[in-house]
């Protein structure tokens, strides 16, 4: 009896263990793209220092807004589920209905990323065509600055872009990435992992360039610093350079306000707020961020970025919310809606 009764107490006990062993990534994207990649990259050098399997569950969908409102709506109570969410996530928090809001979780961790555009060696920089996307809107915004130049009203850059840009509609990523290749677009964009993988080698063949990027976000003092993986592309720079002056105005506040949001938020693991797990995985994120050989693997294929860890993710996104004024998110919503001809509203209860 008394053996029957420890065999059935360790049977509990192993179930019980199991049952909390593993911890669930919920990734909004299919296979291949560029989030489910940075997320299979950081998984496999977490796993070791959480002691744990880490699962990675996809739930693609129209802009990648549906799996994050299911991970809101049906797994953020889950202990074991835990949010991955990109920067065009945040740009749809700004401009699109969602359900999902930053404010109700606890960053795990965020990594502080960029996104760099390419543009073939063959073609007109100042007619670009590029692929449409709610997530390329901040290309978007920097080309038409690069192309049109300072002191235009917001009306008068939605003119240049219409007059300048090619914005071809309906491509998916790998669509996207092929028509670069062979030249039937002019630019590309890509986060750090998958501009290693799907642009550099267009690159190297000699057939593209670096174009432009936006900067690492410096959240505490509202700026972006250039990107030391990119040097002197940063789209502020290249713009004084080309036009003798800084970038300023309505329509690049507007510019500023996106891509922080896009790339603040770039690539982030979020909890529910009073998940205890949560703790657990940003101790062993940490260490992970420390460990010079897990280091190494991930900067091989994604580059030198920081990490900011639980408190100091949560501050960053805190900060993002400070960018947010009432001029700079309609100029957004009128360029999507105007230019880019993309569904967005206007939030008013988003302004503080």
């Amino acid at each position: 009896m008394l053996k029957k009764l420890l065999a059935t107490v360790a049977l509990v006990a192993m179930t019980t263990t199991s049952a909390l062993a593993d911890i669930t990534l919920v990734v909004p994207q299919k296979p291949g793209a560029g989030t489910t990649v940075w997320t299979e990259i950081v998984a496999k050098q977490l796993e070791p220092f959480l002691g744990e399997k880490i699962k990675i569950k996809l739930i693609p969908g129209a802009r990648d807004i549906p799996g994050v409102n299911k991970w809101h709506n049906e797994m953020r109570d889950m202990d074991d589920h835990f949010m991955v969410t990109h920067g065009g996530n945040g740009v749809s928090f700004l401009a699109d209905k969602v359900d999902y809001n930053y404010a109700e979780y606890e960053s795990i961790g965020l990594m502080n990323l960029n996104i760099i555009a390419a543009h073939r060696t063959d073609a007109d920089k100042n007619k670009p065509s590029f692929s449409s996307g709610s997530g390329m809107v901040p290309e978007a915004f920097a080309m038409t600055l690069l192309i049109c130049g300072p002191d235009k009203s917001v009306d008068e850059y939605i003119a240049c872009f219409k007059d300048n840009v090619t914005w071809v509609k309906g491509m998916k990523g790998s669509e996207r990435r092929l028509a670069f290749k062979r030249g039937e677009l002019s630019g590309t964009r890509e986060n750090p992992a998958a501009f290693k993988k799907h642009a550099q080698p267009v690159i190297d063949a000699g057939d593209a360039e670096l174009w432009f990027h936006h900067g690492i976000l410096d959240a505490a003092n509202a700026k972006h610093n250039d990107d030391p993986n990119y040097p002197g592309y940063q789209l502020e720079i290249l713009f004084e350079k080309k036009w003798g002056v800084a970038p300023s105005g309505e329509f690049y506040d507007a510019y500023k306000l996106v891509k922080s949001f896009r790339d603040g938020l770039q690539k982030a693991i979020w909890a529910n707020k009073g998940n205890p797990n949560a703790e657990k995985v940003r101790v062993a994120l940490a260490k992970m961020a420390k460990d010079p050989a897990a280091v190494a693997a991930i900067q091989k294929k994604v580059g030198n970025y920081e990490w900011l860890i639980g408190p100091a993710g949560d501050e960053q996104r805190d900060t993002l919310m400070t960018f947010i004024t009432e001029d700079a998110l309609k100029n957004l919503v009128r360029f999507n809606v105007e230019a880019l001809e993309l569904k967005a509203i206007y939030k008013e209860d988003l302004i503080k």
